[in-house]
């Protein structure tokens, strides 16, 4: 019989090796004398609690398998209750608050949730629309209960440990959470992670980075941060708002970073930008911070660049490459960029994401919108020529189980296991490194033929006045008109109209000497793309497509 495969008994085996090791800090508010106040727990405390709380379900009614949304603020309180449902078997739904109401119900609503475990407004919010979950009947208040039944989290708290309590055996088959993508290239889906996806990704990112016990890491990501405890790390949640984290106040960064001497730090490109800036401008460095991951859309060379500046002389920043559905893929280092692929990059290669981790396999294949049953009805490219990546391994998840006719679309059989469809396009290069050319449901289809979005926005990208582009089509597709929609540097937008026609004359200009972007020559100023709610990284481009659309008109 195999042994049970479970990240929460990771928990348990870093409690017994480092019983008073700090698991968890949870970052606040200054106190009036301006100090940063810290609640704390230990790994031993963090076990402890979990135990009790995956009891207290249990006690409840709450059986393996059932399904329960989680929607708890990030620290102590959110992880313990992370390693409670995994040791009750329960499977955790896990959803980003931000993005917005209707489509936060209607992913709920698809999931057919037994519970929440949630803060007293989501409830209120659940109570309100209680005739859209007929299933959810077990609920856990994290804070004062107002109207609705359930139990509190202090109430669970108040229990005594059943005697004999053990976690559920878990198999690495079996269900561990549900996981929402973030709907940037169409209705959010929930991605099915069992419990060995989780256990292999605690293993593939210790080992490729060399994560070792005893270290200390700042979660900018929460989800990211998760599994710090079974790795016997440290974790630092700062004070920020996980949802917007292109708003942090980049205080609420440096400060725990310097406080508790960080060594790692996971966050988005929008969140290094604006912690990279802000060390910058008052000459700060982090000494103590080695590694820095940042993931969720293409790191700018200057966001790596400046973080290299700022951080310990022999650290580097890492972005690591993947999907909801599959992570961790591929990563490169911000030394190989800045030192090699940047170049490339800006002059429309693309943006190199590294090689792919031990356990991952990946292919490029010939673009196709429809679905591929078998991994034989799919075309391998060879390296160099562009088209969408797959990829196998026991970090890929195997399905979605809310919006499931996009498992047809998404996944490739091959034998008794499958091939992910990430949905992005690029090549391999003659070091089975991967270039990233932009998605899917983004390229430009001209009638002179197909423009891809990542290398043609790097040629005017390389103006000095310019923060980001994005290339969108506008009319029908095999017929669309390739437009440029820049964002300016917010200092450098134009203030006149001679000087926004100026801009964009120069940025003509830049397009029409180069051979990916010739045929273009409608360019809009935006003074703010549009971004994910996950990362802010990512531009909405069909947002932007409607938006051009009707300027154009």
């Amino acid at each position: 019989m195999n042994p049970p495969v479970n990240v929460g008994l990771r928990l348990s085996q870093t409690a017994r090796l480092d019983p008073r090791g700090i698991a968890v800090v949870e970052s606040g508010r200054r106190d009036s004398k301006g100090r940063r106040q810290y609640r704390q727990c230990t790994f031993q405390q963090l076990h402890d609690d979990s135990n009790l709380l995956a009891d207290g379900l249990h006690d409840m009614g709450v059986r393996p398998g059932m399904r329960l949304v989680l929607m708890v603020r990030p620290g102590i309180d959110f992880i313990s209750l992370v390693f409670a449902l995994f040791k009750a078997g329960v499977v955790s739904v896990l959803i980003d608050p931000g993005m917005g109401r209707a489509a936060l119900l209607r992913c709920l609503e698809e999931v057919e949730p037994d519970g929440f475990v949630a803060i007293p407004l989501a409830h209120a919010i659940r109570s309100l629309f209680r005739n859209r979950f007929p299933k959810s009947r077990f609920h856990v208040t994290a804070g004062s209960r107002w109207f609705w039944g359930g139990v509190t989290l202090a109430d669970l708290r108040r229990r005594r440990l059943s005697d004999g309590f053990q976690p559920i055996a878990t198999a690495a088959d079996d269900p561990a959470a549900i996981i929402f993508t973030t709907g940037s290239t169409g209705p959010p889906k929930g991605v099915l992670y069992r419990h060995g996806n989780f256990d292999c990704q605690v293993d593939e990112l210790r080992e490729f980075y060399d994560i070792r016990p005893g270290e200390i890491d700042l979660a900018g990501f929460p989800l990211f941060g998760l599994f710090n405890c079974a790795m016997g790390v440290t974790t630092v949640v700062p004070y920020m708002d996980p949802t917007r984290p292109a708003s942090v106040d980049p205080r609420n960064i440096v400060e725990p970073i310097r406080d508790w001497e960080v060594t790692q730090s996971f966050g988005s490109p929008a969140l290094w930008n604006v912690v990279g800036r802000y060390c910058e401008e008052h000459s700060i460095r982090l000494p103590t911070l080695r590694r820095v991951l940042s993931a969720g859309a293409p790191v700018p060379p200057h966001v790596l660049r400046r973080m290299k500046n700022v951080i310990h002389p022999e650290g580097d920043i890492h972005t690591p490459y993947g999907a909801t559905e599959s992570l961790p893929v591929a990563s490169i280092s911000a030394s190989e960029v800045l030192a090699e692929t940047a170049t490339r990059s800006r002059d429309g290669a693309g943006t190199c994401v590294g090689r792919h981790f031990p356990r991952i396999q990946w292919k490029v294949i010939q673009v196709d919108d429809g679905p591929i049953a078998s991994i034989d009805q799919a075309r391998e490219l060879p390296r160099g020529e562009i088209g969408e990546i797959i990829v196998r391994g026991p970090v890929v998840t195997s399905e979605y189980v809310t919006r499931v006719e996009a498992n047809a679309l998404h996944k490739i059989a091959d034998g008794q296991s499958a091939w992910h469809r990430i949905g992005d396009l690029g090549y391999l290069d003659d070091d089975d490194r991967f270039w990233f050319c932009g998605r899917k449901a983004h390229r430009v289809l001209t009638a002179e033929g197909t423009m891809y979005t990542v290398p043609c926005e790097a040629i005017l990208n390389a103006h000095e006045a310019v923060y980001r582009t994005a290339l969108v089509g506008v009319g029908p597709a095999g017929q669309q008109r390739p437009v440029f929609v820049v964002e300016p540097w917010p200092k450098r937008f134009p203030k006149t109209a001679a000087e926004r026609e100026q801009l964009i004359e120069e940025l003509r200009q830049l397009a029409r000497n180069h051979p990916l972007t010739r045929t273009v020559d409608t360019i809009l100023l935006h003074r703010s793309l549009p971004v994910d709610i996950r990362h802010n990284a990512k531009i909405s481009r069909e947002k932007l497509a409607v938006w051009a659309s009707g300027i154009l008109k």
